[in-house]
């Protein structure tokens, strides 16, 4: 998944549409995610022992991963990949890191 969790992604489409929040939780099976104050749901919830009052509990629910957008410092971006060589104690290393398609500048 190009979004991982701390992310501070832009709803680009859907009910939310427009509004931001960081990512809580990803699944990338599903190729969802969970942020902060998007999607809220309502739920009815009988009593039980632990929450004995019931009631109705909102919390977020998941949205596809191909809604939402990585804000960058120049607002919303796509996101690519690349390889970069490094040394570290005289060997070469490469990693895959996550790059800013609009500014070219590396996000992890």
């Amino acid at each position: 998944m190009k979004i991982k969790k701390g992310d501070t992604v832009r709803v680009i489409s859907g009910e939310d549409r427009g509004k931001e929040g960081n990512v809580i939780k990803t699944y990338p099976k599903a190729n969802r995610v969970l942020i902060e104050g998007v999607n809220i749901v309502k739920k009815n919830q009988k009593p039980t022992q632990a929450n004995p009052d019931g009631g109705i509990l909102e919390f977020e629910a998941p949205i596809h991963a191909s809604n939402v957008m990585l804000v960058d410092k120049k607002g919303t971006t796509r996101v690519g990949f690349k390889t970069i060589t490094e040394t570290e104690k005289k060997k070469e290393v490469t990693r895959k890191v996550r790059v800013s398609k609009k500014t070219g500048e590396v996000l992890d």
